[in-house]
């Protein structure tokens, strides 16, 4: 028995990187998960396939986080035979740009889907953890959030929205059993990681004080943590897990 079973999870972005790996970590723990997805419908059926191998369940929920009307549609699908115990908002986009060349489209784009997105998401399951007077939202932030990432003022800008927005709604839902945190990735060996050249690879780890990059395990650990009754008294907290680098 793991420490979610008999409860359910939703998991946006869940078709690859840091969602994949946050999805099969709630699914070993004994929970249901639903595998949010936009349109990368064949990645998100092998984050299937490994959670069923592995013994888990889930569902396939193709929605995009900008869409009120979509996520409402899916969470009441999900929660047809069950309640939704924990959602955790991890879908998010880059488009890296210095702020003298970025197009009003790319800044309009990032900040509708990493924090619009999770502003809908969780308008669409408070109002029923409300009523049944628990859950819990983890929303996925980013050290630049909390520290300067130049070239990186949409991403930045929309993260550090998110660690505001998490406190404000955890101070609005505490008193009825929800508790909302967020997490803080520092850079991963997954995601944009994966596009780097060891050269760049060296140079980023050398900055870090544990000289290396993270992995999406060590994210989603956090994330399991702080979606479990192990945080019962953790309550509109940002979790840096970044090996140090914003120290």
């Amino acid at each position: 028995m793991g420490r979610f079973a008999g409860r359910s999870a939703l998991v946006t972005g869940a078709s690859r990187g840091l969602g994949r790996a946050i999805a099969e970590a709630f699914a070993r723990e004994g929970a249901r998960v639903g595998i949010g997805y936009r349109a990368r419908r064949e990645e998100a059926e092998r984050t299937l396939a490994q959670i069923e191998r592995s013994g888990g369940r889930g569902a396939l929920l193709a929605f995009d986080v900008r869409d009120p009307v979509a996520i409402a549609a899916a969470v009441e699908e999900f929660t047809r035979d069950s309640d939704l115990d924990i959602l955790v908002n991890n879908a998010a986009v880059v488009r890296d740009q210095h702020i003298a060349f970025m197009s009003s489209e790319d800044w309009e784009h990032v900040v509708s889907v990493n924090l619009n997105g999770t502003y809908h998401c969780c308008r669409a399951v408070v109002p029923r953890m409300m009523a049944r007077r628990r859950g819990a939202i983890v929303n996925v932030a980013s050290t630049a959030a909390l520290r300067a990432s130049p070239g990186q003022s949409n991403y930045s800008g929309s993260k550090g929205g998110v660690v505001a927005f998490t406190a404000t709604l955890a101070a609005e839902v505490a008193s009825y059993g929800v508790r909302v945190n967020a997490v803080a990735p520092g850079l991963l060996s997954t995601g944009m990681g994966t596009r780097f050249d060891r050269r760049t690879i060296e140079r980023r780890s050398a900055a870090i004080p544990l000289a290396r990059l993270g992995t999406a395990e060590e994210i989603a650990n956090v994330v399991l943590f702080l979606a479990s009754d192990e945080s019962s008294y953790v309550v509109g907290q940002c979790f840096r897990v970044d090996g140090g680098l914003s120290l």
